[in-house]
């Protein structure tokens, strides 16, 4: 919402500064976007009188001008048609950058005569588009005034940014309103009490066909104008709409957009000379009817929207958009003025069917003052008989007018109970009449009734809001919202913590975060477990994400295969979010999921490419787990993962029964249903499984770090194993021979051969022992070994390879 300082002067009686209104504008929550300064750039253009124009010796077109400017004369080289001696323009003298062209002035010659300014255009000062000729000025303006000054730049542009509920702020008068009841100001007489006498009977009426559904339109209201010139608007006229970004086009439509801006009334005016027959209907579309709207596109309707149409076609969408057919032109001397209330809700649906934004449609879909209906008519009768002469008609009308808002009953303690300060119920009282409220007190509580344009107020609560706003939030004391707990201990839980440890452990592996959506396709979740009927979406944004997800794979694996449609084969993703199992508290896991596909490319330079693998997948998951402080060295793993992935190529890792992550290969017959070239290798761990630290007193996710000042001692060892023995038990064996020492445990080799024997497998593991009291002697690292080979063949059967 824009508008000038000025432009709030005429509602709003204040001498406060531009700065001092902004700041309460944004305590209100009329929060300010921009302020913007016209007359910067423009502080060296003056008023220039022209004392002499001659023809330049050397060319046809151009003029060689000398330019009073009130302190100094100067010559200029002037090509524009309409330069001439005794004129009086806007001079740019040497030095200026001239905003329209982007050119910064110097003194240069002209076909050999030298020129030290510029005489400018209404585009060169980027005011319109309008180069035919340089600006001509009155004769009785004064050389050398400011061009800023008299041109009237010197009026800020204020924009703000509305929430949806503030419709009333829609128009200038909303915001004079609310800056009025803080006291920064007087609100000015309003448009209520106007009246326009009409001279004769309207020739156009209305009519309403609505059926049922009498509320898409329940109000409208009409007069007609004869003998009125449609030339252009006022100079003010123009200026203000110039200001706030919007073309004048002529003084009916320039009428009707400022009384948009100016009160949130739109308005529409009809050239009586097009319609067909002598009746206006609002009535809902045809389906296929099409209109051709003004701004020069053919729209097709449907019956779920709100036409005005005459006895041949529809003129206008209603709340949208007025009609080309209907439209009022240079030569247009009869109108007829719609002033009318349109439902919000069928306004917005129109709108997004048809994909128009309006400046009317942004008012009516979020709801417009019921009672301007009635004055509106009244106020654009005044301004067309202004501007545009002729005479009025009696108005004309259809429908009924909403009934007025219940009545709300305000306790002012809840005022402190809601909002935190103690405001007495004289002081809130004060505060709503301000803002147009009817108020009373009964039994020490507020009764008030909102006014026909607060339609956003319902309850006690609102009322509450409306005495914090206007008393100012800054005027909210800060307060903990525990006194004995710092903040910084609940701002954040032990679980979105994880999550952030998640992330930086898997961004650092080289995986790009993707953020996919939480809904997907019901068949698409079918293959990776499906989804009961609660979590199937009863009004999906898209037919194709119709239930929420059970598994944050099927979004990565779709993502993956459209990198690879692109070229771009070898992809890793993983995203942090959340799944679902049922519709329970409970059913939602937070979960870090991600996928490889194509080559995995060798960290060493000897080694050689190879396809991505369930190992990719298991060292992604392990690289999560130990970021998240899981206990990692007692994880099993186990080959019983879901059936999306692979038999043979997945498996689980289990802290006890509980799964903390699956990983594998996606099964090709899930990649194949969901149009994906394999291999893609994925992993899923749930970090509201992983187990929380059992002390919280000290507030610390992760054990404190005990580093020794003693070497380490590394040892390898060769286990001769069944075929059927995993890794991790022999890791396991190892850990626990001795707890205190054995520090890190690693498989680095594999073999199987003739010399270990049939069925049987070698596996190779280098053991690292720290030390934390003293420097280890041989004598008890051959101890320690010896507990590790015994140890080792007690719980697996695996004897030392010889």
């Amino acid at each position: 919402m824009k508008f000038t300082l000025s432009w709030l002067k005429d509602h709003l009686d204040t001498d406060a500064s531009v700065t001092e209104i902004t700041d309460q504008l944004t305590s209100l929550g009329l929060e300010l976007e921009e302020l913007h300064d016209r007359a910067a750039g423009f502080e060296a253009f003056v008023v220039g009188h022209v004392v002499d124009c001659k023809q330049h010796p050397d060319a046809d077109r151009l003029r060689v001008c000398v330019v009073d400017t009130g302190s100094e004369k100067i010559q200029v080289v002037c090509g524009a048609p309409n330069a001439r001696q005794g004129m009086k323009g806007v001079f740019a003298p040497a030095g200026t950058h001239v905003p329209g062209t982007g050119i910064d002035l110097k003194v240069a010659k002209v076909r050999g005569v030298e020129s030290a300014g510029m005489l400018c255009s209404e585009r060169e000062l980027g005011l319109s588009d309008d180069h035919d000729g340089i600006i001509d000025l009155p004769a009785d303006t004064p050389v050398g005034a400011s061009f800023v000054d008299i041109m009237g730049l010197n009026d800020p542009v204020i924009e703000i940014g509305l929430t949806p509920d503030r419709a009333d702020c829609a128009g200038v008068r909303g915001i004079a309103r609310d800056l009025a009841a803080t006291g920064i100001g007087t609100l000015k007489a309003g448009p209520e009490g106007l009246s326009v006498s009409g001279t004769f009977d309207s020739p156009v009426r209305w009519s309403r066909d609505l059926g049922e559904n009498g509320d898409a339109c329940p109000l409208v209201v009409g007069r007609a104008f004869r003998g009125v010139k449609n030339g252009p608007s006022p100079d003010w006229l123009q200026d203000r709409l110039r200001a706030i970004g919007l073309r004048p086009i002529s003084a009916l439509v320039d009428i009707t957009n400022y009384v948009t801006y100016d009160l949130g009334r739109p308005l529409h005016v009809f050239d009586i000379g097009k319609l067909s027959g002598d009746t206006l209907t609002m009535r809902f579309a045809r389906d296929g009817e099409e209109i051709e709207a003004l701004d020069g596109r053919e729209y097709k309707l449907d019956s779920g929207m709100t036409v005005i149409g005459d006895s041949a076609r529809a003129l206008a969408i209603g709340g949208i958009m007025g009609g080309e057919y209907s439209g009022c032109q240079e030569d247009t001397t009869d109108v007829f003025l719609e002033v009318a209330l349109f439902d919000p809700i069928r306004t917005a649906t129109t709108g997004r069917k048809l994909g128009i934004d309006s400046d009317a449609r942004y008012r009516f879909e979020r709801g417009v003052d019921p009672q301007s209906a009635l004055w509106g008519a009244e106020v654009a009768a005044r301004l067309i008989l202004d501007i545009c002469g002729g005479e009025a008609s009696a108005p004309t009308s259809a429908g009924a007018m909403p009934a007025p808002a219940p009545v709300i009953t305000m306790d002012p303690k809840r005022v402190e109970t809601l909002g935190g300060v103690a405001v007495d119920a004289a002081d809130a009282r004060k505060i709503l009449d301000a803002l147009g409220f009817e108020t009373s007190l009964a039994d020490g509580k507020i009764q008030a009734t909102p006014p026909s344009w607060r339609f956003d107020v319902e309850g006690e609560a609102c009322l509450v809001e409306e005495v914090l706003r206007v008393r100012g939030f800054d005027n909210i004391p800060i307060v903990p919202l525990r006194a004995d707990t710092p903040l910084s201990q609940l701002a954040i839980t032990p679980i979105q913590r994880q999550v952030s440890f998640a992330r930086r452990a898997l961004a650092s592996r080289g995986m790009l975060e993707a953020v996919t959506w939480s809904f997907l396709r019901d068949a698409d979740a079918a293959l990776f477990g499906g989804v009961s009927d609660a979590l199937r979406l009863a009004n999906p944004i898209s037919a194709d994400l119709d239930v929420m997800r059970p598994s944050v794979l099927p979004n990565l694996v779709s993502a993956a295969g459209r990198n690879m449609d692109r070229g771009i084969a070898d992809t890793a993703l993983f995203e942090t979010g959340a799944a679902w199992e049922n519709d329970t508290p409970g059913g939602q896991r937070s979960v870090a999921a991600g996928v490889r596909s194509g080559m995995s490319v060798p960290r060493h330079w000897g080694a050689t490419q190879r396809p991505v693998d369930a190992f990719d997948a298991k060292a992604d998951a392990i690289a999560a787990l130990t970021a998240c402080n899981a206990p990692v060295d007692k994880l099993q793993a186990t080959a019983d993962a879901p059936d999306w992935y692979h038999p043979g190529r997945s498996g689980a890792l289990r802290l006890g029964p509980n799964v903390l992550a699956w990983f594998g290969e996606i099964h090709p017959r899930v990649l194949k249903a969901l149009g994906v070239r394999g291999p893609v290798a994925a992993f899923e761990v749930f970090l509201d499984a992983i187990p929380q630290p059992k002390s919280k007193a000290s507030g610390k996710s992760r054990p404190l770090l005990q580093a020794s000042p003693y070497q380490p001692v590394t040892r390898d060892f060769a286990f001769v194993v069944d075929d059927g023995v995993a890794a991790a038990k022999l890791i396991g064996a190892i850990r626990q021979a001795d707890k205190k020492l054995v520090a890190d445990v690693g498989v680095f080799d594999v073999f199987t051969g003739p010399s270990v024997g049939e069925g049987r497998k070698s596996v190779a593991l280098s053991v690292t022992l720290q030390p934390l009291e003293a420097t280890m002697t041989e004598a008890e690292i051959d101890a320690v070994a010896g507990r590790i080979v015994a140890n080792v063949e007690k719980q697996t059967g695996g004897i030392l390879r010889g």
